[in-house]
C-alpha cells in the first residue's frame, strides 16, 4: 500500500516541474489514439475476429459497430467537436477504411503491460505503438510514390502535428484483482507506468508532439466489479462502489499525473495533458440524478433483473445455456437512463455526459479551455 512518505514524495515532484508546463493549441490534422475497450471503436472485432450483437451499436449507428456501447464512445465526441471524424480502426482493412484524419490503435480488452496467455486482447500498450510505427512508415512510402493514396492516408506533417491521445491502464488493474491482493496491485503500478513510459518516448522519438493522457476511472463502480467483488457490504463504500478497486485506481492516478509532470518538463518542445477521467465519471455516478441518469450502477444490457441485471456468462446480446436453461442478456427499454451500458462500459448518454466535462477544460492539466477553438459549436 502506497505509504504516506511516498505520496508526499510524488506531490513534491509534481510541485517541482508545475512550473514547465508548455502551452497547447488545439487545431490538429490527425488524431492517433491507444487505448482498451473505453476508445476502442472496432480494433478487437477486426482483430481477432470477435463478434458484436444487437443492441449494441444501437442508439447512433442503429447496428454494431465495433463499439462495447449502446453507441458514440468519448472518443467520437471528442474527434467530432474537433470537426474530424471518427477514427477507423487500424486493424480493420474492410471497406477501404480512410486514415488521412488519423488512425485508432486501441483494442478491447488490451492492457499496458505485456498480455498475458489468457488475456482477451494480445494488442497490449506495446503492440499498439508498434503497429503505428508501422503505419507512419507505411504511410510515408506511400507519399513518396505520388498522390494516388493522398486522400487515404494523413500527410506526412500530421505525425509532428497530430494529437496522440491514450486511455489505457483500466485492464491492468481490474484484472488483477482476480489473482492478486490490493497490496500486490498496488506494488505493481511502478511497473505498469515504466512499460507506459517506455511507450510515450517512443513515440516522441518518432516526432510526436501532443499527448492527451487519460488517467483510470473509478474501476469499483462498473457492475461486473460490484457483482463480483461486492458481495461482502464491507467492501463497499457509501455509492455501493467496491472501496478496493476505487483504491487502486486512486493511486495508479496519482503515479500516473507524477509522470505526466516529469514528461511536461522533460520534453519541453511537447504538449503533455492530463485529464482527471476519474473525477469525471465519479462526480456523474454519485450524482447521477442531477445529470438525468437513473441507474448509476445497474447494467442497461444483461441478465438477472436489479439491483445490478449483471451475469458474468452471458454478455451483452449474447444467448447462452445456464444450467440447462436458455438465457438472452438483453437491451433496456431506454438506455439513456443508465450510466453503465453492459457491465463494463459506459452507455453513449454517459460519455456524452463526460465528453461535455472533459471539453470544459477544467479537468486537465494544464487547463485549456482558453485554448479551444471548438468548446462553443459543440455538435452535441
Amino acid at each position: 500500500m502506497a505509504s504516506k512518505s511516498f505520496i508526499l514524495q510524488i506531490l513534491a515532484f509534481i510541485f517541482i516541474f508545475s512550473p514547465l508546463v508548455h502551452s497547447i493549441d488545439f487545431n490538429f490534422p490527425a488524431v492517433f489514439n491507444f487505448g482498451d475497450s473505453n476508445s476502442d471503436t472496432g480494433g478487437l472485432v477486426a482483430g481477432i475476429g470477435d463478434r458484436l450483437d444487437p443492441p449494441n451499436g444501437q442508439i447512433f449507428f442503429k447496428r454494431p459497430a465495433g463499439r462495447f456501447c449502446d453507441g458514440r464512445l468519448i472518443v467520437d465526441f471528442l474527434v467530432v467537436a474537433m470537426d474530424l471524424p471518427f477514427l477507423n480502426p487500424y486493424l480493420d482493412s474492410i471497406g477501404a477504411p480512410a486514415f488521412r484524419k488519423g488512425s485508432n490503435f486501441a483494442a478491447a480488452g488490451s492492457t499496458i503491460l505485456p498480455p498475458s496467455p489468457n488475456a482477451v486482447s494480445p494488442f497490449s500498450f506495446g503492440i499498439q505503438v508498434a503497429q503505428f510505427l508501422r503505419f507512419k512508415n507505411r504511410t510515408l512510402e506511400l507519399l513518396e510514390k505520388g498522390r494516388k493514396f493522398q486522400k487515404y492516408i494523413p500527410p506526412a506533417d500530421a505525425f509532428h502535428k497530430g494529437l496522440y491521445m491514450f486511455d489505457i491502464g483500466q485492464n491492468d488493474l481490474a484484472g488483477a484483482f482476480y489473482s492478486k491482493s490490493l497490496d500486490q496491485i498496488l506494488a505493481s503500478i511502478p511497473t505498469i507506468l515504466v512499460e507506459f513510459e517506455t511507450g510515450i518516448k517512443e513515440l516522441y522519438d518518432q516526432g510526436a508532439r501532443n499527448f492527451w493522457i487519460h488517467n483510470t476511472g473509478p474501476l469499483g463502480c462498473l457492475t461486473q466489479n460490484v457483482a463480483k467483488f461486492g458481495t461482502d457490504p464491507s467492501k463497499l463504500d457509501e455509492l455501493g462502489c467496491v472501496s478496493g478497486h476505487n483504491q487502486a485506481a486512486r493511486i495508479f492516478n496519482l503515479q500516473l499525473y507524477a509522470l505526466c509532470k516529469k514528461l511536461q518538463g522533460q520534453y519541453f518542445d511537447a504538449n503533455v495533458i492530463h485529464v482527471d477521467i476519474y473525477t469525471i465519471k465519479h462526480n456523474l455516478i454519485a450524482n447521477y440524478s442531477r445529470y438525468g441518469f437513473e441507474h448509476p450502477l445497474m447494467a442497461c444490457c444483461g441478465y438477472g433483473g436489479p439491483p445490478l441485471n449483471y451475469d458474468s456468462r452471458v454478455p451483452c446480446g449474447k444467448t447462452k445455456v445456464v444450467n440447462g436453461t436458455e438465457i438472452t442478456a438483453k437491451g433496456c427499454s431506454d438506455s439513456t437512463e443508465y450510466v453503465n451500458w453492459d457491465g463494463i462500459h459506459y452507455s453513449e448518454a454517459a460519455n456524452q455526459y463526460v465528453s461535455s466535462q472533459i471539453l470544459t477544460g477544467k479537468y486537465s492539466d494544464p487547463p485549456f479551455s482558453d485554448k479551444m477553438p471548438f468548446l462553443l459549436p459543440l455538435k452535441f
